[in-house]
């Protein structure tokens, strides 16, 4: 695992009126990380937005992508509220196969001490597994966007995700989280 800091959530409560989410935009040997806190899964905007840019990224590692965005997370994680929040949304996948491998999201999970659900959402499938994902069809798209989670029902997350405000493919915070990690 990366050099990472280690977070600790033993003293600190848990909010139900906050969802985190997650993005990174890599460039040169820089990461931009944004993180934003909704009220809710429905929100139309976000609440807050953080902001950190990080220089001596890894190189990408076939397989191994959480080792250059964990780190990212995990220190953008230390800015934003000493409250857990009810849940965390990364771009990607949480669980990589039925066996429950871990992806970039099951290692956040693990820094959170499993004490936060993470929720992934990946735009392209991942082969190799069928019950620990779902496919999500939002608005009138006929491609879906794929589910994981830890700490959560996956139909609960799947459900979550649905629920999203917009009306289009990618719920609107999602699309939104990603436009603002592009602007470098």
């Amino acid at each position: 695992m990366p050099n990472v800091v280690v977070i600790l959530y033993s003293t600190y409560n848990f909010r139900q009126d906050m969802i985190y989410a997650f993005d990174s935009y890599y460039y040169d040997d820089k990461a931009k990380t944004v993180g934003i806190v909704l009220d809710s899964f429905t929100a139309a905007s976000p609440a807050q937005v953080y902001t950190e840019i990080k220089e001596g990224i890894e190189a990408y590692e076939p397989g191994a992508f959480y080792k250059r965005e964990l780190p990212c997370i995990a220190s953008l994680l230390q800015q934003m509220p000493a409250t857990l929040p009810q849940a965390i949304i990364i771009d990607g996948f949480v669980v990589l196969d039925d066996e429950g491998n871990k992806g970039l999201g099951g290692y956040v999970f693990e820094l959170l001490e499993g004490k936060v659900p993470v929720i992934g959402v990946a735009k392209t499938d991942y082969a190799g597994f069928e019950q620990l994902k779902r496919a999500v069809l939002r608005g009138e798209s006929q491609r879906p966007l794929f589910v994981s989670a830890l700490g959560m029902d996956i139909d609960t997350a799947a459900a979550h995700i649905k629920s999203m405000y917009g009306e289009f493919r990618i719920p609107q915070v999602l699309k939104e989280l990603d436009t603002l990690t592009k602007q470098v």
